[in-house]
Protein backbone atom coordinates (compact mmCIF):
# COMPACT_ATOMS: atom_id res chain seq x y z
CA UNK A 1 0.00 0.00 0.00
CA UNK A 2 2.86 2.27 0.93
CA UNK A 3 4.60 1.98 -2.26
CA UNK A 4 1.05 2.07 -4.25
CA UNK A 5 0.70 5.54 -2.18
CA UNK A 6 3.96 6.78 -3.27
CA UNK A 7 3.59 5.52 -7.30
CA UNK A 8 0.27 7.71 -6.95
CA UNK A 9 2.08 11.06 -5.63
CA UNK A 10 5.18 10.57 -7.95
CA UNK A 11 2.51 10.09 -11.28
CA UNK A 12 0.87 13.22 -9.82
CA UNK A 13 3.96 14.94 -9.20
CA UNK A 14 5.26 14.46 -12.56
CA UNK A 15 1.69 14.55 -15.12
CA UNK A 16 1.58 17.99 -12.99
CA UNK A 17 4.45 19.22 -13.62
CA UNK A 18 4.21 18.26 -17.76
CA UNK A 19 0.29 20.26 -17.75
CA UNK A 20 2.50 22.86 -16.15
CA UNK A 21 5.07 22.88 -19.09
CA UNK A 22 2.51 22.56 -22.32
CA UNK A 23 1.22 26.51 -22.69
CA UNK A 24 -2.04 27.57 -23.58
CA UNK A 25 -1.84 30.88 -25.30
CA UNK A 26 1.43 30.33 -26.32
CA UNK A 27 1.46 33.40 -29.00
CA UNK A 28 1.23 35.50 -26.24
CA UNK A 29 3.37 38.45 -25.26
CA UNK A 30 3.19 41.19 -22.81
CA UNK A 31 2.66 44.69 -24.07
CA UNK A 32 4.67 47.56 -23.33
CA UNK A 33 1.44 49.45 -21.38
CA UNK A 34 -1.28 48.05 -19.64
CA UNK A 35 -2.92 47.09 -16.48
CA UNK A 36 -0.21 45.57 -14.65
CA UNK A 37 -1.09 42.74 -12.13
CA UNK A 38 1.05 40.38 -10.07
CA UNK A 39 1.10 37.03 -9.43
CA UNK A 40 2.54 35.75 -5.57
CA UNK A 41 3.62 32.82 -4.18
CA UNK A 42 3.68 31.67 -0.54
CA UNK A 43 5.57 28.23 -1.24
CA UNK A 44 2.23 26.66 -1.62
CA UNK A 45 -0.17 28.71 -2.45
CA UNK A 46 -0.60 31.46 -5.90
CA UNK A 47 -2.61 34.35 -5.59
CA UNK A 48 -3.35 37.28 -8.51
CA UNK A 49 -2.85 40.82 -6.89
CA UNK A 50 -5.36 43.15 -8.93
CA UNK A 51 -5.66 46.90 -8.88
CA UNK A 52 -9.17 47.88 -6.92
CA UNK A 53 -9.93 50.43 -10.61
CA UNK A 54 -9.08 49.38 -13.68
CA UNK A 55 -9.97 49.12 -17.27
CA UNK A 56 -13.26 50.06 -16.19
CA UNK A 57 -13.39 46.98 -13.58
CA UNK A 58 -14.29 48.50 -10.12
CA UNK A 59 -13.66 45.36 -6.78
CA UNK A 60 -14.75 47.83 -4.20
CA UNK A 61 -18.37 47.24 -4.00
CA UNK A 62 -17.46 43.61 -3.98
CA UNK A 63 -14.65 43.65 -1.26
CA UNK A 64 -15.75 46.91 0.86
CA UNK A 65 -13.55 47.97 3.57
CA UNK A 66 -16.57 47.37 5.92
CA UNK A 67 -15.96 43.82 5.71
CA UNK A 68 -12.80 44.06 7.15
CA UNK A 69 -11.72 43.92 11.17
CA UNK A 70 -10.12 47.24 10.58
CA UNK A 71 -11.48 49.13 7.74
CA UNK A 72 -8.73 51.46 7.21
CA UNK A 73 -6.71 48.80 5.48
CA UNK A 74 -9.58 48.90 2.78
CA UNK A 75 -6.92 52.44 1.78
CA UNK A 76 -4.95 50.48 0.12
CA UNK A 77 -4.74 50.46 -3.80
CA UNK A 78 -4.96 46.32 -4.59
CA UNK A 79 -6.61 43.43 -3.61
CA UNK A 80 -4.54 40.00 -3.50
CA UNK A 81 -7.25 37.16 -4.08
CA UNK A 82 -6.82 33.38 -3.57
CA UNK A 83 -9.21 30.47 -4.03
CA UNK A 84 -9.56 27.47 -2.29
CA UNK A 85 -11.48 24.37 0.31
CA UNK A 86 -13.77 26.17 2.36
CA UNK A 87 -12.53 23.80 5.51
CA UNK A 88 -8.81 24.36 5.07
CA UNK A 89 -8.85 27.58 4.63
CA UNK A 90 -10.81 28.49 8.00
CA UNK A 91 -9.42 25.62 9.62
CA UNK A 92 -5.94 25.98 9.13
CA UNK A 93 -5.24 29.96 9.77
CA UNK A 94 -1.37 28.93 10.06
CA UNK A 95 1.39 25.97 8.81
CA UNK A 96 1.31 24.89 12.72
CA UNK A 97 -2.25 23.54 11.84
CA UNK A 98 -2.02 22.05 9.00
CA UNK A 99 -2.62 18.25 9.36
CA UNK A 100 -2.52 15.49 7.07
CA UNK A 101 -6.19 14.73 7.18
CA UNK A 102 -7.74 18.36 6.13
CA UNK A 103 -5.07 17.90 3.19
CA UNK A 104 -6.57 14.60 2.07
CA UNK A 105 -10.23 15.75 2.85
CA UNK A 106 -9.29 18.46 0.59
CA UNK A 107 -7.59 16.93 -2.55
CA UNK A 108 -10.58 14.19 -2.34
CA UNK A 109 -13.00 16.55 -3.70
CA UNK A 110 -15.27 19.85 -2.05
CA UNK A 111 -18.21 21.86 -3.55
CA UNK A 112 -17.55 24.35 -0.15
CA UNK A 113 -14.94 26.96 -1.48
CA UNK A 114 -13.82 30.64 -0.59
CA UNK A 115 -11.94 33.61 -1.89
CA UNK A 116 -9.58 34.75 0.30
CA UNK A 117 -9.63 38.82 -0.57
CA UNK A 118 -6.83 40.70 1.42
CA UNK A 119 -6.74 44.61 1.05
CA UNK A 120 -2.39 45.25 0.01
CA UNK A 121 -0.37 48.12 -1.45
CA UNK A 122 1.62 47.81 -4.47
CA UNK A 123 3.70 44.91 -4.49
CA UNK A 124 7.41 44.74 -4.50
CA UNK A 125 8.31 42.54 -7.54
CA UNK A 126 10.88 39.41 -6.48
CA UNK A 127 11.11 36.42 -6.59
CA UNK A 128 7.95 35.30 -5.21
CA UNK A 129 5.94 37.84 -6.44
CA UNK A 130 6.33 37.83 -10.47
CA UNK A 131 4.62 41.26 -12.41
CA UNK A 132 2.40 40.79 -15.67
CA UNK A 133 1.22 43.48 -17.94
CA UNK A 134 -2.58 43.09 -19.42
CA UNK A 135 -3.93 44.68 -22.24
CA UNK A 136 -7.72 45.88 -20.80
CA UNK A 137 -9.40 43.77 -22.76
CA UNK A 138 -7.08 40.85 -21.22
CA UNK A 139 -7.97 42.27 -17.33
CA UNK A 140 -11.40 42.59 -18.34
CA UNK A 141 -11.69 38.98 -19.19
CA UNK A 142 -9.52 37.89 -16.09
CA UNK A 143 -11.97 39.96 -13.83
CA UNK A 144 -14.76 38.62 -15.66
CA UNK A 145 -13.54 34.84 -14.53
CA UNK A 146 -12.92 36.17 -10.65
CA UNK A 147 -16.29 37.27 -10.51
CA UNK A 148 -17.65 34.18 -11.63
CA UNK A 149 -15.70 32.15 -8.88
CA UNK A 150 -17.66 35.08 -6.13
CA UNK A 151 -20.49 33.85 -5.25
CA UNK A 152 -21.18 36.66 -2.70
CA UNK A 153 -23.68 36.72 0.35
CA UNK A 154 -21.73 35.42 3.69
CA UNK A 155 -18.23 36.17 4.67
CA UNK A 156 -15.68 35.69 7.11
CA UNK A 157 -13.46 36.89 8.89
CA UNK A 158 -9.97 36.54 7.97
CA UNK A 159 -6.48 35.23 9.51
CA UNK A 160 -5.62 39.45 10.38
CA UNK A 161 -7.03 42.91 9.82
CA UNK A 162 -6.71 43.33 6.29
CA UNK A 163 -8.22 40.04 4.75
CA UNK A 164 -11.70 38.43 4.56
CA UNK A 165 -13.15 35.38 3.50
CA UNK A 166 -16.05 35.15 0.44
CA UNK A 167 -18.00 31.99 0.06
CA UNK A 168 -17.11 31.05 -3.67
CA UNK A 169 -18.16 28.67 -6.04
CA UNK A 170 -16.74 26.48 -7.84
CA UNK A 171 -15.46 22.17 -6.65
CA UNK A 172 -12.41 21.96 -5.35
CA UNK A 173 -10.11 18.75 -5.57
CA UNK A 174 -6.54 17.43 -5.95
CA UNK A 175 -7.29 17.94 -10.08
CA UNK A 176 -8.57 21.36 -9.31
CA UNK A 177 -6.02 23.25 -6.74
CA UNK A 178 -5.35 26.75 -5.77
CA UNK A 179 -3.18 26.92 -8.36
CA UNK A 180 -4.83 25.73 -11.31
CA UNK A 181 -7.64 28.36 -10.56
CA UNK A 182 -5.19 30.36 -10.69
CA UNK A 183 -3.29 29.24 -14.61
CA UNK A 184 -7.53 29.10 -15.30
CA UNK A 185 -7.70 32.47 -14.56
CA UNK A 186 -4.92 33.66 -16.63
CA UNK A 187 -5.96 31.57 -19.85
CA UNK A 188 -9.30 32.24 -19.62
CA UNK A 189 -7.58 35.84 -19.98
CA UNK A 190 -5.56 34.77 -22.61
CA UNK A 191 -2.29 34.67 -21.19
CA UNK A 192 0.60 32.49 -21.89
CA UNK A 193 0.45 30.11 -19.25
CA UNK A 194 0.79 26.04 -19.02
CA UNK A 195 -2.57 24.04 -19.02
CA UNK A 196 -2.71 22.50 -15.94
CA UNK A 197 -0.85 24.48 -13.03
CA UNK A 198 -1.73 22.79 -9.78
CA UNK A 199 1.48 23.83 -8.09
CA UNK A 200 2.67 26.85 -7.61
CA UNK A 201 6.16 26.42 -9.83
CA UNK A 202 3.62 25.69 -12.86
CA UNK A 203 2.30 29.06 -12.35
CA UNK A 204 5.32 31.35 -11.96
CA UNK A 205 8.04 29.35 -14.40
CA UNK A 206 6.07 31.58 -17.00
CA UNK A 207 6.61 34.91 -15.66
CA UNK A 208 10.50 35.93 -15.37
CA UNK A 209 11.54 37.23 -12.21
CA UNK A 210 12.27 40.86 -13.79
CA UNK A 211 13.84 42.16 -10.82
CA UNK A 212 16.68 40.09 -11.82
CA UNK A 213 18.06 40.18 -14.38
CA UNK A 214 20.26 37.43 -14.63
CA UNK A 215 16.79 35.26 -14.07
CA UNK A 216 15.12 37.21 -16.35
CA UNK A 217 17.71 36.71 -18.93
CA UNK A 218 17.51 33.06 -18.97
CA UNK A 219 15.27 30.81 -21.43
CA UNK A 220 11.62 30.47 -19.87
CA UNK A 221 8.90 27.79 -21.29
Amino acid sequence: MLAGLLGLIATYAATGAIGGLIPANPGWRQPARGVTIWVEDNGVHTGLVLPKVAAGVDWRGLAPATHLREPRYGAYRHIALGWGDRDFYLRTPRWADVRPGAVVRAALGSDTTLLHVEHVPRPREGADVRRIVLRPEEYRRLAAFVRASWRGGRHWPGYARHDVFYEARGHYSALATCNSWIGAALRTAGIRVGRWTPFPETVLWWFPDTARPEVSARRWP
